[in-house]
């Protein structure tokens, strides 16, 4: 027999997302209602982000021990045990659940139901026995990997970032299709971890970065020891026994190369198809489900957040979502979203990270009236006593200084980009990051320095030199 919950929120789905909202709205006094079918944690601490930083960090320690940079060290092989890096995987993602579990959320007064969840109306909410009605509904229920449409591709059985982590045995030759963040990061992690890697894109090497910087970074990779095949067209996979062969085109030119696992992160699509939408007369298509900039739907008390709402698939951007939704449900402030200063990071080694326009943006939106400012690692005093002087950060402002973008590889990008971030928000000029006291030796001395740079051909020109002397003339 069905029984009706009357609830101020109904948040869909107990990813980043979903549970920021519920924790907030539910310590802020507002009858919270959390829907979760699957795992609570969502992506994120599952499949996403923590398992393969853990993986990743296994990889960097093994590659460290390989590859000693500082005389007096002996770099010595590794002995690596695949079985128990996995079970390093779980651990770590074990520390980090009670974060997010029922029985936390349950604490904070959040009625946590575990099941499906399906509009009946645009109030009405069923969730196994249960009816919701909620005087708001939050939908965060995430994005799933994608398996192209690419001819046998289902013969190869393929993993996603959903099934890797469960393989117990290291895989011998990892076929990956797609050079997005996703496959850079485990293209890198297997291959220092022993396995051979082949990567295949009909595209470019992580084509919404940083052109320059994902040079060096492309660099790096096929130093690694990484094949890497960029614009080529996937025509077939083929599986004979437990060989895996991609048979691929490039140049008029036909040829396969073969492994023993195949790995997909060709995109992501929105969670949308177990919600019945079209009974709450939710407007949605193929990219996700419509909002405006203060992520409501066409129902105004419907909202959509994080990858569901067919904007930026970052964890850190369903968190940022959440506050926005927070502010209007909560405080009704009509916050807006603004993706100005939006940042991500590949977590490769160097570390690849980017904050607001890159330089093709920003000369398509302010065409010749931009600066590009660089400087390098090697640079860095810090760097070079660690001997991680590999990357560069470039900056890109307007010619009077205002700070539309940067970008950054090398050691720790993904800390020191997010002073640029700020920078950004807060519509500050690159003379704010040049005047600020940066401790001596970091890293971080490498924005001060970058920004100094700006005013570099200025204030040693010609007629700055005239002025200095001008002034020397006037009294103490």
């Amino acid at each position: 027999m069905k029984t009706t919950i009357k609830t101020d929120i109904c948040v869909i789905g107990a990813g980043s997302g979903g549970l920021s909202v519920a924790a907030g709205t539910s310590q802020l006094g507002l009858s919270t209602v959390l829907i979760e079918k699957d795992k609570m944690g969502g992506d994120c601490l599952n499949t996403g982000c923590v398992p393969s930083k853990a993986l990743l960090a296994a990889a960097k320690n093994a590659h460290i021990k390989q590859s000693s940079d500082i005389p007096g060290i002996a770099a010595t092989e590794p002995r690596i045990d695949f079985l128990s890096i996995k079970h390093h995987v779980s651990d770590v993602i074990k520390s980090i659940e009670p974060n997010d579990s029922q029985q936390r959320f349950e604490g904070l007064g959040v009625t946590v139901l575990r099941n499906e969840a399906r509009f009946i109306s645009p109030n009405l909410i069923r969730s196994g026995d249960e009816v919701i009605q909620a005087k708001y509904v939050v939908i965060a229920t995430g994005s799933r990997p994608v398996i192209p449409p690419i001819k046998d591709i289902n013969t190869a059985s393929p993993l996603t970032n959903e099934t890797i982590f469960n393989l117990s045995e290291k895989p011998e030759h990892l076929l990956i299709i797609g050079a997005g963040p996703i496959g850079i990061e485990m293209a890198q992690a297997h291959c220092r971890l022993g396995s051979q890697v082949s990567i295949f894109d009909m595209a470019t090497l992580l084509p919404r970065d940083d052109e320059s910087n994902v040079s060096t970074l492309r660099e790096v990779l096929v130093n690694d020891g990484i094949n890497l095949y960029e614009r080529v067209a996937i025509k077939q996979i083929k599986k004979e026994n437990d060989l895996i062969t991609v048979c691929l085109e490039r140049n008029e030119k036909i040829f396969e190369v073969s492994g023993s696992h195949l790995l997909v992160s060709a995109g992501r699509s929105p969670v949308t198809d177990t919600l019945d939408l079209d009974k709450a007369g939710i407007k949605y298509d193929k990219k996700g489900i419509s909002v405006d900039k203060r992520l409501r739907t066409n129902k105004k008390h419907i909202y959509a957040i994080g990858d569901v709402s067919g904007g930026p698939q970052f964890t850190h951007i369903a968190g940022y979502h959440a506050g926005i939704v927070i502010r209007n449900i909560c405080f009704k402030i009509p916050a807006k979203v603004d993706y100005r200063a939006l940042p991500w990071v590949t977590f490769t080694d160097p570390e690849l990270a980017q904050v607001g326009l890159t330089e093709k943006q920003a000369k398509i939106e302010y065409g010749n009236n931009i600066k590009v400012t660089q400087w390098p690692f090697r640079e860095n005093d810090r760097a070079i006593a660690e001997r991680t002087i590999t990357g560069n950060v470039r900056v890109i402002t307007t010619r009077r200084g205002h700070i539309l973008g940067a970008s950054i590889i090398g050691p720790h990008a993904g800390e020191l980009c997010q002073v640029w971030g700020l920078a950004i928000s807060s519509r500050l000029k690159i003379g704010a990051i040049a005047g600020m006291i940066a401790p001596y030796p970091t890293l971080a001395e490498i924005n001060k320095r970058v920004a100094g740079a700006w005013f570099t051909q200025n204030l040693f020109s010609q007629k700055t030199k005239i002025l200095v002397r001008l002034l020397q003339k006037l009294p103490f």
